[in-house]
């Protein structure tokens, strides 16, 4: 399904879009924002998909991992993002121990999520031990998108960032933890850092589409955190990452072009002020 814009008039991405489009043959694109500016920015560029991911933990808050995002900081990043589009299809994680306690606890988070955020769907990391739980979130009306391979959320449980599945009996675990996740009503699944080729297997498997991080080409879609595309953080450069720009080269010359006209009282001229 094309996703163009007619008549000036923006055509709003859904949960079904992104299914029909993997139908089509018609890749996916996603993108995280955390802000109205940047939100408003990549949804006039485009976008299918904005993922107001619990990744503001790290390039916005500063934190090591993800862990420490509350529900709160989410909805309050989620309603910014939200404000800031027409057009994609706005999903938001479920930050850690939001949903992994009870299932109730978990309906009340992405019931918050929705109402006080207006999120358009939610995200959940993990397999098997959710599936119930999305099942729940899923009959109350909330879309979920699901995420497996590695999942941040689980990182001290792994100990590491290193590619995920790559043994056969993870890879298995994997290829059972998807057709779950299809069946208890998710609508598309992230796939982080796995080997390309089960990528290509799981995403052949499922009538959802796949969105891919480190996980090859073959996925239906694929996602990246803006500030690492837009070469806005250099300290982060893994093999999945393509930036394509360099602002951070660009901000710094900007800044510093500010700083040297201000010291030198060349900032403000006689065109820049009022008489």
């Amino acid at each position: 399904m094309s996703t163009e814009l007619s008549s000036n008039k923006p055509v709003k991405v859904t949960t079904q879009t992104v299914v029909d489009m993997k139908e089509a043959g018609e890749k996916i694109s996603m993108l995280t924002a955390y802000d109205f500016t940047m939100a408003k920015l990549i949804d006039n560029a485009g976008i299918d998909i904005i993922l107001v991911g619990d990744s503001a933990s790290n390039v916005i808050a500063g934190f090591e991992t993800t862990l420490p995002m509350t529900l709160d900081h989410m909805i309050y990043h989620t309603s910014c993002v939200v404000r800031g589009v027409d057009r994609a299809l706005v999903v938001a994680d479920l930050p850690f121990m939001s949903y992994q306690v009870t299932t109730k606890e978990a309906l009340i988070s992405a019931g918050r999520m929705m109402k006080e955020a207006g999120a358009h769907a939610v995200k959940m990391e993990g397999g098997k031990p959710i599936v119930e739980t999305i099942k729940r979130i899923v009959d109350a009306g909330i879309p979920v998108m699901g995420h497996l391979g590695l999942t941040p959320q689980s990182i001290y449980k792994f100990g590491t960032y290193k590619v995920r599945a790559k043994e056969e009996e993870e890879a298995e675990q994997l290829l059972t933890d998807a057709k779950l996740l299809q069946d208890a009503g998710c609508f598309s699944i992230v796939l982080e850092k796995i080997p390309s080729k089960l990528a290509i297997e799981v995403s052949q498997m499922l009538d959802i589409p796949t969105i891919g991080i480190g996980a090859g080409s073959g996925c239906d879609g694929q996602v990246l955190v803006s500030h690492d595309m837009l070469g806005l953080n250099k300290d982060f450069s893994p093999r999945f990452l393509r930036r394509y720009a360099d602002l951070h080269s660009e901000i710094i010359t900007a800044v510093g072009n500010y700083v040297h006209d201000v010291k030198s009282g060349d900032f403000p001229n006689d065109k820049e002020q009022y008489n």
